[in-house]
């Protein structure tokens, strides 16, 4: 076992579920995947990015003036497999958005828009997409292309409804990676303004007057969640009809207790690199020589099948000289990306599986009943399931969800 192994045995059950949910997005929507199936494409390669991949994805230094959401660059790309491609047309797209300190940045992401139907009354379904992991090759749009996106039959649903789907990279992920993962003061503004770069996007086709939705799992859930609550002040104008959020790391605080030492402390390591990247909080120098060397390769190479396994059993005291976690710093950056604090002024689903091993369980049903003491109009499901399996089991309700919600149906709530 070394500085990033846990303990052996666990591995390849985690990869193979891994590989499992990769092959599920082989297929089309619903399409059942035999163990017998061919393997899913490769993910890509460590450093095989182009340069043109890299020109396209490394932010204009400065900035281009604009308001949130313009489209900064774009380019025609694939929609996943060969069914997904039948299924839309594809544009990978830079956008301006808002990072944690409120401050312009550029994000990537995917604009995937139906073949058949009228674009022009087409809804917009803003995907966050669950963990990828902090390098750079790992980026959610590069997975669409190169068909390896495990959340792909969630996204051919939705497109073969005739929906539009957003889906962001959220912030960072460029040749010099700073992935900023679930702090939803990031990745809320990236998911809200990757549904307005699609509707900005002149080839796309879309309507500023589309209705819209957020939707998410595990991080995409908190994604999903944080642009619930941030929309009416930060984009007003989008005619927001519901929020689906699924497996949602609501309190940053209780769900990194719980990684620490478990099969999910990969996540914690990524959740520390994201919220230093967000916040310049010192990681490096909590640091010991073995984090030093673990995060050094994590940004470098690792995508969601390593986090999940090369670092099951670990825990804080490995990688670092102190725990970082009750610096002040760290818990204000914790406590602003604690969601519960506004309210969502549209129907919510929120799910999350009761064996959760990754995503705390308690701190998700605590924001169920923090959106319900808000008057939120909330439907809560529980799944008996683990996290990776959560990935696939409330998208049939989700769908069923955002149907009622696009077609104007009134919600109920069982609050």
């Amino acid at each position: 076992m070394n500085a990033r192994t846990g303990p052996p045995g666990g591995r390849n059950s985690l990869v193979l579920t891994l590989v499992a949910l990769t092959g599920v997005a082989c297929g089309l929507a619903g399409a059942a995947v035999k163990a017998s199936a061919a393997p899913p494409p490769a993910l890509p390669a460590v450093g095989a990015a182009d340069a043109a991949d890299d020109a396209f994805s490394t932010p204009p230094s400065p900035l281009p003036q604009g308001a949130p959401g313009d489209v900064i660059r774009s380019r025609p790309a694939k929609a996943g497999p060969p069914g997904a491609r039948a299924l839309a047309d594809a544009w990978e797209v830079m956008y301006l958005s808002t990072d944690a300190q409120g401050k312009p940045n550029a994000v990537t992401g995917m604009v995937l828009v139906p073949r058949k139907g009228d674009r022009s009354t087409a809804p917009v379904v803003g995907f966050g997409p669950g963990t990828h992991g902090p390098a750079y090759r790992c980026a959610p749009s590069r997975m669409i292309d190169d068909g390896a996106f495990y959340e792909q039959p969630a996204v051919n649903d939705m497109l073969a409804r005739g929906w539009a789907v957003a889906v962001t990279d959220y912030e960072g992920y460029h040749p010099d990676p700073k992935t900023t993962y679930v702090v939803g003061r990031s990745t809320g503004p990236a998911l809200i303004d990757a549904v307005r770069a699609a509707q900005r996007l002149p080839a796309a086709g879309l309507s500023a007057d589309a209705k819209v939705a957020f939707r998410g799992y595990s991080q995409g859930g908190g994604a999903a969640m944080w642009a619930g609550e941030l929309q009416p002040s930060y984009a007003p104008e989008l005619n927001l009809v519901g929020v689906v959020g699924g497996g949602v790391p609501g309190d940053l605080a209780l769900v990194s207790l719980a990684l620490n030492g478990g099969v999910g402390f990969g996540f914690l390591m990524n959740a520390l690199i994201g919220l230093d990247n967000a916040y310049g909080l010192g990681l490096d120098g909590v640091l010991n020589e073995n984090g030093r060397a673990a995060f050094a390769a994590m940004r470098e190479n690792d995508c969601a099948i390593e986090l999940f396994a090369d670092y099951q059993g670990r825990s804080v005291a490995d990688y670092f000289t102190r725990s970082p976690l009750a610096d002040a710093a760290w818990q204000r950056a914790y406590g602003a990306n604690k969601l519960g604090g506004s309210t969502i002024a549209v129907p919510v689903f929120q799910y999350h599986v009761t064996n959760d091993e990754l995503v705390d369980h308690q701190q998700a049903a605590t924001l169920r009943s923090t959106y319900c003491s808000k008057g939120v109009k909330l439907t809560w499901k529980t799944f008996d399931a683990g996290h990776l399996s959560g990935v696939q089991r409330g998208n049939a309700d989700a769908l069923s969800f955002l149907t009622d919600r696009i077609a104007g149906r009134d919600a109920t709530t069982n609050c």
